[in-house]
């Protein structure tokens, strides 16, 4: 019952806002649908909380440890987010960046964007997982160029190309998955694509063939989270697309796409009985952190800055599921969950401020916490947590991440703390006197409703320094299910 109103909520809003999305009340229906579907999340996660095992909703939906905690996560941020539109849009609309016509549009295809993430999370399929990313690359083209600017129109289709090619890999990695599995299980037919039923047989799958699966399907997938060197999609959608789809990409899409290359690995690994998959995502992974890292400073767009920081930290993920063990990969969700966190923090911080400056040039942006200090201080706050200081929780998933390195994969290490002593220096330098530095704007008679940033970051500085029991626990089960313990 929670799985269909969780999926039957945004498909609701979908289609409600298509035909009334240009009203001036859609923006309170965006809201209250993506409402009615955190609370469904909220009513499945109680479900599985009490029962502490898999919970098999349908054969071809499932939810464990694993996926109900992306579940929550993403319905939540998608709430949050849907808040911050209400106003930010208005703006838009009043500045004639957008039309009426294009705002049905934005509303529409933010809940169909909803409704394939929380697909991708649910489906116990691997080709529904595949057709669920497909579906929110092409919803996602829609918003990154609602605007219809040049610039915007490359972006999207910058992203529809390598997304779409990327994509056509992993399809090419679930047809080996399908070729494997048939072997197997071919009396069953499509139903031979069920992760649970791949996973109850993955010891007797052919490890040529899943190696060689697994190999598209992180190419495929890897593209989506943004790993170097396959991240170059990622810059141009955030830059340029409306700001709450930057939060929602960033904070949301790349936690959906990892998962996949994480349940792949799951498969793989139980087949291969080697650590070629981990390998993989350790070297993908150290990769984007340094690309992410070196690339900050060549950039001058606030939201270019955040989205390479975006592809750094999901490098910093990748690194930390490839190590495996229970240490790394809980710190590796909960890095998940607070980097979703802060980062679509900062891009609602940022999207006000780039507003009242009328750029998103960091040179044009000046003296904000004198304009505006629920803005200043919304944007220092993000950017300290996001790079990593104590007491938030980014702090407590890298000390993880990096702690565990230094015993079981030393020769790392050093590549990490540069990567990351980069980018503090990066994002600090340029912050710093975009919130103190000098101006001669006015002060905002109005200072904007920042509560999701608010709200965000206290969760944030609250997981650094205490992880509630039951959430521990939930992280733990999901590390233990992930390394087939």
């Amino acid at each position: 019952m929670e799985v269909l109103l969780l999926l039957g909520l945004p498909a609701a809003g979908a289609l409600a806002l298509g035909f009334l999305g240009a009203r001036r009340s859609a923006p309170e229906l965006n809201v209250a649908f993506s409402l009615g579907t955190f609370l469904a999340a909220c009513a499945l996660t109680v479900r599985v909380i009490d029962h502490g095992d898999q919970l098999l909703a349908h054969e071809q939906f499932f939810v464990d440890p694993f996926n109900v905690f992306l579940v929550a996560l993403t319905a939540f941020v998608g709430l949050t987010t849907s808040l911050f539109s209400r106003p930010y849009m208005r703006v838009e609309l009043a500045h004639g960046r957008v039309t009426a016509r294009r705002l049905r549009l934005y509303h529409a295809m933010y809940q169909l964007f909803m409704l394939t993430m929380l697909t991708a999370l649910t489906t116990n399929n691997m080709g529904l997982l595949w057709v669920a990313m497909e579906a929110a690359t092409l919803s996602t083209v829609l918003l990154v160029t609602l605007y219809r600017t040049p610039a915007s129109l490359e972006a999207g289709w910058k992203y529809f190309i390598l997304c779409g090619v990327g994509i056509a890999q992993a399809l090419f990695g679930t047809i080996l998955l399908y070729f494997a599995a048939e072997r197997v299980l071919g009396a069953e037919g499509v139903t031979a694509l069920l992760w649970t039923h791949l996973n109850a047989v993955k010891s007797q799958l052919e490890p040529s063939v899943l190696a060689l699966a697994f190999v598209f399907l992180l190419v495929g997938y890897g593209t989506k989270v943004g790993l170097a060197p396959l991240h170059n999609w990622l810059p141009d959608a955030h830059a340029e697309g409306p700001t709450p789809i930057s939060a929602v990409l960033s904070g949301l899409l790349l936690n959906v796409a990892i998962y996949a290359v994480v349940r792949c690995k799951i498969l793989v690994e139980g087949s291969l009985h080697s650590p070629l998959p981990a390998r993989m995502l350790m070297g993908f992974g150290l990769l984007s952190v340094v690309v992410g890292a070196l690339l900050l400073w060549r950039q001058r767009d606030i939201k270019r800055l955040f989205a390479y920081s975006s592809v750094e930290h999901m490098g910093i993920v990748a690194f930390a599921f490839g190590m495996s063990g229970p240490v790394a990969t809980f710190a590796a969700l909960l890095h998940m969950t607070v980097h979703s966190l802060t980062k679509s923090a900062i891009f609602f911080t940022v999207g006000h401020a780039a507003q009242k400056a009328g750029s998103q040039l960091m040179e044009n942006i000046r003296g904000l916490v004198t304009l505006s200090p629920t803005i200043g201080w919304g944007l220092m706050l993000g950017a300290l947590a996001i790079l990593g200081l104590p007491p938030f929780g980014v702090f407590a998933s890298e000390f993880l991440i990096l702690t565990t390195a230094m015993r079981e994969q030393p020769w790392a290490t050093p590549i990490l703390l540069a990567a990351l002593g980069i980018a503090f220096a990066a994002i600090f330098g340029r912050v710093q006197p975009m919130v103190f530095g000098e101006t001669t704007a006015r002060r905002l008679p109005h200072p904007p409703a920042l509560l999701p940033v608010f709200a965000h970051l206290a969760i944030v500085l609250v997981l650094g320094l205490y992880v509630p029991p039951y959430l521990a626990d939930w992280y733990r089960a999901a590390a233990r299910l992930i390394g087939g313990l």
